[in-house]
């Protein structure tokens, strides 16, 4: 809403309130409005009357639309925003006023209205779009002086549609950056690799630093993403810091790269309140291609079995899921003035699953505020934002994925049975349970409430040395209950389980910033201390044998009548850890031309022993601009530079207390508890776990090369990197050879094992603007990358474990010397024999077949990545498309190793085509972990379209309240090209084996949905 009066006197502004408000109620009364002749009393009779300005704002260079450009009558408060195409409208009081046009990046201007009532200004980029601000970690930088590896995605880039976390909004705009949706689940986990994975436990998370507060999501409660509390809209951009030059400034928290997250904040000079609608349709995208009756009732006689038919007719996969729809509102409201700049917000999200019994509700809201004070040289930055979060998760028995329960029983469910009685109630069976019994059931609830806030005072000491502290407090609280509902038909007691959790992170920092700039020498120093405490509680307990009653055990837990610590043992735990950091930055920069920045940050762990509790993390980076040497002065470049760095992170992600001793006293025959204090101890106590202060800090190394270039006034622009990531010091749980220590295992750095991960990124873009208003924009990454595992002593490290009847001890990932990471370590699958059971080649040669003969067969991580990105713009129509794709690696179809053979189909048990693929198979014919069921996990998809319109208001009468409408048509998932027949290839069930990542498991996983999307957006 751009409304904005300014008069100085506050008498004037009460007075002109009353007036306003006075006319409203007139005009809502059906009364004429007050005469404006009291206002206009203001006004000097020699001054022109008011005249309405409009006009379009553009690049000087590219004639493109500026859209978003400010438009501030000099001296007031009142202003505009330019729309999509660049155009804008501005009621002007005065016609001798002076309108004042700014852009980040672009030098502003200001020029007389003189009575004219169109003016159009074409603005000059300063130094091009080499100014853009780049986030960098406890500061900013412009991009032309950045050395290290960095990508900023601004807003008006972001990935549109249903979007409940950070990373799907980046999701193919960065090369080196892979995203990967666990599940199709509302609010389900996102995987994002920035580069490779570099450790055995860590995974692959970066660090999210939210305005400046390192967050802590290893605890939120819930299995759902822990980011999931940030709403969308409230972000203005997202920095990528990928290389060890730009990580190491955080150290020991950097060695995944680090993703920094700045909410929106106010403009000084004209107020907005944008409001935003927008309603989603989702329908499951590819349901597995199981029998329908007609087909089962031939193929289970076919293949020796014998049939059950019930005489109807069901589609499982259908009555479990569902036509979603998504409602998403936000309201925000910003503006400010010289000293004040405000942003706030509220938004409701209520997302339905494509499967039933699945929602996610989602409540947030936001206040920013900046207030300058003593002459500006004090600046205090508030942000908080609070969120409570619902999630409704289907029946499960695995706390990663809601789908297994229901999913596994709708794919093997006989399609003759009917899914419904007389009565239109569940139908129940003799034997066996209806998928949609287990869904009325039993249910998975959490609420998840967080409140994120800091405030960052800032004093300038003197114009070049700058204070600033940084008070920061991360805390949520969650409760989850699993809820199995009394039946008489299944027979099943009622159990209720309730799991409470609490995270507490809070944060402070206080650091200078020194900088000096004379004549061709720019320096900028900065110097802090950073202290930061984590602490984690969960506490939780368990009732059974609730009645069959209309209250809900969720409501009532008094109803339980099984309430014996045999059965209910409370459990629980708390977790403890802190972090303080000692960092150091300086860039220098020399005529435009030569760059260089060096880092160096000590960090303290409590998760480490006396003798290793700090880790030193150094990084160097230097750059040359070459386009601004003499030589390329008269050159197509608008800018070519040169970078090269290294530097050092670390990892500390080790269990707390670890390296403590552990005790264990007796202190009679029924009483036993640990000690962790240093003694006397009473008679008894003994060792179980020995202590180990020598374990120390797992260091990645990185080595980066890259070339930025923009050519022909910006209009093509890019970057090639070249990237070695090195980690050594691995952390790792063994079991120890030494007879003394008691422990069955403990923690320790594997000496001389490394994890490799080494590739080239090449970025490139390109735009085009006509005269005519027409915006072409292209671009696109590619990433090449190679991980691999060297010097380990262990001839494989397991993970991944395989899920299913006869599969639950077997594993299917391993670290494997000379392999990848995520490479799957399974017996080769050579056919039948003519008995029709399955064979495995024999590696050795010793004519049995054991787990010795695994072999290496391919990689979870994907050796390419590819990504392209078109935007067209026309008048006010603008069209966005994404598409993302990855290639080279494989993916373990756990869901078909466990459902999909031809001996369950003989049994009655539903299958798709893949059963009787081998059409001399042995209805005997077991499935073990294998290579029949490792699969190709290359896919190409068209990830997000969207259509948007910018409808002038004047066009349909309500220019007077509202100045700009948006309509927008947005596609989700609209397509994908690939060879795997699961839901979907991008999958990552979590399938963990004492902490030891499991990569490209698919296993039941919560089927992706295809998403239409119809937003409204108004701005006021």
């Amino acid at each position: 809403m751009q409304f904005i009066y300014h008069f100085s006197p506050p008498l004037f502004r009460m007075w002109m309130l009353v007036v306003s408000l006075f006319w409203a109620s007139s005009v809502f009364a059906g009364n004429p409005p007050l005469p404006v002749a009291p206002i206009n009393l203001l006004r000097s009779d020699k001054a022109p009357a008011e005249v309405t300005v409009s006009g379009r704002v553009t690049d000087a260079a590219t004639n493109e639309a500026l859209a978003g450009c400010s438009v501030v009558i000099k001296g007031t408060q009142r202003g505009t925003t330019a729309d999509a195409n660049g155009s804008y409208k501005i009621v002007v009081p005065d016609g001798n006023a002076t309108l004042v046009f700014g852009f980040i990046g672009f030098v502003s201007q200001e020029i007389a209205v003189n009575g004219r009532t169109t003016i159009n200004v074409a603005l000059s980029a300063s130094a091009n779009e080499l100014s853009q601000v780049v986030v960098i970690g406890y500061g900013s930088a412009s991009k032309k002086d950045m050395t290290g590896a960095v990508k900023s995605i601004k807003s008006a880039d972001f990935n549109r549609g249903i979007i409940n976390s950070p990373e799907q909004l980046l999701q193919g705009k960065v090369a080196g950056v892979n995203v990967t949706s666990a599940s199709g689940e509302p609010g389900g986990t996102q995987n994002i690799t920035i580069r490779g994975p570099g450790g055995v436990r860590t995974g692959s998370t970066p660090l999210f630093v939210l305005d400046g507060i390192a967050l802590d999501n290893s605890s939120t409660g819930g299995a759902t993403n822990p980011l999931n509390f940030l709403n969308p809209q409230d972000i203005e951009s997202i920095d990528v810091l990928k290389d060890a030059s730009a990580t190491a400034i955080y150290g020991s928290r950097g060695a995944n790269g680090v993703v920094l997250i700045t909410t929106k904040k106010g403009k000084s000079g004209f107020s907005t309140v944008n409001l935003s609608s927008s309603l989603g349709i989702s329908n499951l995208s590819r349901p597995l291609p199981i029998f329908s009756a007609d087909e089962y009732r031939k193929q289970v006689p076919a293949v020796g079995g014998v049939l059950e038919d019930f005489k109807a007719s069901t589609d499982w996969q259908k009555e479990i899921s569902r036509t979603a729809y998504t409602w998403n509102h936000n309201l925000s409201f910003s503006g400010g003035g010289d000293k004040l700049t405000y942003y706030g917000s509220f938004g409701v999200q209520n997302q339905e699953g494509v499967l039933k019994g699945s929602n996610l509700k989602r409540y947030t809201g936001r206040i920013n505020v900046s207030q300058k004070f003593l002459e500006d040289r004090l600046n205090i930055d508030v942000n908080l934002t609070a969120s409570s979060t619902l999630n409704n998760r289907p029946p499960t028995d695995n706390p990663t994925s809601s789908a297994v329960t229901i999913v596994g029983g709708a794919i093997s469910a006989n399609p003759t049975l009917p899914a419904y009685d007389a009565d239109g109630n569940p139908f129940k069976y003799q034997s066996g349970t209806n998928p949609l019994i287990t869904l009325a059931l039993a249910q998975d609830i959490t609420t998840i409430s967080r409140v994120v806030g800091n405030i960052s005072p800032s004093f300038k000491i003197t114009k070049d040395l700058v204070y600033k502290l940084n008070l920061g407090v991360d805390n949520s609280s969650s409760v989850r209950d699993l809820q199995s509902l009394p039946s008489a038909v299944p027979q099943q007691d009622g159990r209720l389980e309730t799991i409470y959790r609490t995270n507490r992170n809070t944060l402070i920092e206080n650091y200078f910033t020194y900088t000096l700039a004379k004549q061709d020498h720019n320096l900028s120093a900065l110097l802090g201390h950073s202290y930061q405490k984590i602490f984690v509680q969960e506490r939780s307990y368990s009732i059974n044998k609730f009645p069959i009653s209309p209250i809900e055990p969720i409501y009532n837990p008094g109803l339980g009548q099984d309430l014996t610590l045999a059965n209910n043992k409370p459990g629980g735990f708390a977790v403890e850890n802190e972090l303080q950091s000692f960092f150091s930055r300086v860039n220098y920069n020399y005529k435009d031309r030569y760059l260089a920045t060096a880092t160096v940050r000590a960090d303290g762990s409590s998760k480490f022993g006396a003798n290793n509790k700090y880790g030193i993390f150094p990084s160097f980076s230097v750059g040359w601009r070459l386009s601004e040497e003499g030589f390329l002065k008269s050159g197509p470049f608008t800018d070519l530079k040169l970078r090269a760095g290294w530097g050092q992170t670390g990892n500390q992600e080790i269990p707390s207390k670890i390296t403590q001793a552990l005790f264990t006293s007796q202190v009679s025959a029924a009483t036993s508890y640990p000690l962790t204090a240093t003694g006397p101890y009473p008679a008894g106590t003994s060792y179980s776990r020995l202590a180990n202060p020598d374990i120390q800090w797992e260091v990645s190394s990185q080595t980066d090369l890259g070339i930025d270039f923009a050519l022909f006034k910006g209009a093509l622009s890019g970057s090639v990197d070249y990237f070695n990531k090195f980690s050594n010091n691995i952390l790792l749980e063994v079991i120890p050879s030494d007879p003394v220590q008691p422990a069955g295992t403990f923690w320790t750095n594997v000496p001389d094992m490394t994890i490799t991960n080494k590739g080239v990124e090449l970025d490139l873009n390109y735009r085009y603007a006509s005269l005519s208003g027409f915006r072409f924009d292209i671009g696109g990454n590619i990433t090449f990358i190679d991980n691999v595992v060297k010097n380990s002593p262990y001839t494989v490290i397991p993970s991944g474990s395989a899920s299913g009847s006869g599969l639950t001890s077997a594993t299917i990932n391993g670290y494997i010397n000379g392999q990848p990471i995520g490479t799957f370590f399974l017996k080769e699958f050579t056919g039948l024999d003519e008995k029709g059971i399955s064979k495995f080649r024999d590696t050795d040669g010793d004519g049995i077949v054991t787990d010795k003969d695994r072999i290496a067969a391919g990689s979870a991580l994907p050796t390419k990545q590819f990504n392209l990105n078109t935007n067209l713009a026309y008048k006010g129509f603008d069209l966005a498309i994404n598409f993302n794709g990855v290639s080279g690696n494989k993916l373990y179809d756990n869901t078909a190793n466990a459902n999909f053979y031809k001996l369950r189909l003989s049994k009655g048990l539903n299958t798709t085509p893949e059963a009787i693929q081998y059409s001399t198979e042995s209805i005997n014919n077991s499935a073990p972990v294998s290579t029949r069921y490792l699969k190709n996990g290359s896919f190409f998809r068209l990830n997000n379209m969207s259509l948007g319109y910018n409808l002038n208001p004047k066009s349909i009468g309500i220019k007077r309240f509202i100045s700009g409408i948006r309509l927008t048509a947005t596609g989700q998932n609209l397509f994908v090209i690939t060879k795997y027949d699961g839901y979907d290839p991008e999958v990552n069930i979590d399938r963990t084996i004492n902490g030891v990542s499991s990569y490209g498991i698919d296993y039941l996983s919560y089927p992706k949905a295809r998403t239409f999307v119809f937003g409204l957006n108004l701005t006021f």
